[in-house]
């Protein structure tokens, strides 16, 4: 259910980022055909540009946040890979003073 959630709310996104660049074109337009300059004309155009990087930007931090908020309702519910996974004791350790002490054959030195 989490993922048709974040769609949901990835398509709202996407559907705002359309707006504000429709707005940012109209804009840019506007800007283009009431500058008296060829320069104006191009700080319209970087305008306008400027703008729809912004909203694609601000689409995929939202996106971000989405799967960040998703990932918030996951959190705990796995078991952490701590500790020895599985394996049951190294062997005791060996005192030098006293080789035969432990789970070793006195003479091999090997684990039992």
């Amino acid at each position: 259910m989490q993922t048709a959630k974040v769609k949901a709310k990835d398509m709202v996104s996407s559907a705002k980022e359309k707006v504000k660049e429709g707005s940012a074109k109209m804009q840019g337009k506007t800007g283009e055909a009431t500058a008296a300059t060829h320069g104006e004309k191009e700080m319209a155009k970087e305008a306008a540009r400027a703008k729809k990087d912004q909203a694609n930007a601000d689409k995929h931090q939202e996106k971000a946040d989405h799967r960040a908020d998703a990932a918030t309702g996951h959190h705990g519910t796995r078991v952490p890979l701590t500790g020895p996974h599985g394996h049951h004791g190294a062997g005791a350790a060996v005192d030098p003073a006293y080789p035969s002490s432990g789970n070793t054959y006195p003479a091999s030195g090997k684990y039992i």
